[in-house]
């Protein structure tokens, strides 16, 4: 295969690559991420639609919400993540942006909540970490150093609470910023009407 006489050969490229700013280097990996996010095809078009359950004996609800039950979503993080309907709108709705993460890590935690064997436990948290907490993880999350650094400690000795004061951080990010994003959407004014 033939570069061209345009493409450098001298070791320039990697002088060019050294010389972009970070945050162009950061942009790159965020796009790359998304691309790879774009690209991955569900297992099958029921995973967007039907709302995350651990426990399959319990059927979701399927019916669409009241509008008086879709209103008090606006309010309450909460009572849309406790809602089947209003958790798979809500989740369905950051796939759209790309902004998952935050909600799949608030998930794996409450998942992490239920382990009982302090074996499985410790295998958990170390994937929660790497998929979700460590710098440049796959889907890492928006928390603070100071959240970070409480984080590592407690999972020095997994215990239940090891992710508490993220996964709470992490809840008061997606109802700051996701859930008012989420009230202003389409998928949210369709479920009003």
């Amino acid at each position: 295969m033939t570069l061209g006489p345009w493409w450098p050969t001298d070791g320039t490229l990697m002088q060019i690559a050294c010389a972009l700013p970070s945050i162009c280097i950061l942009r790159a990996k965020e796009i790359k991420i998304k691309l790879g996010i774009l690209l991955q095809k569900p297992d099958s078009a029921l995973d967007l639609v039907i709302p995350y359950n651990e426990k399959l004996e319990k059927p979701a609800k399927t019916q669409k919400p009241s509008p008086d039950e879709v209103l008090q979503w606006r309010d309450s993080l909460d009572k849309l993540l406790q809602n089947n309907y209003g958790f798979a709108s809500f989740r369905s709705f950051l796939k759209s942006e790309f902004s998952e993460e935050n909600l799949e890590f608030w998930i794996a935690c409450e998942d992490y909540k239920k382990i009982k064997s302090p074996a499985k436990m410790a295998e958990k948290a170390k994937e929660i970490y790497e998929e979700f907490i460590q710098t440049e993880a796959p889907k890492e999350v928006n928390i603070d150093h100071f959240t970070k650094d409480i984080t590592v400690k407690n999972l020095v000795e997994p215990s239940l609470s090891s992710f508490d004061v993220a996964q709470k951080r992490i809840h008061a990010l997606m109802e700051k910023d996701s859930l008012p994003r989420f009230v202003r959407s389409e998928f949210y004014q369709e479920l009003v009407k």
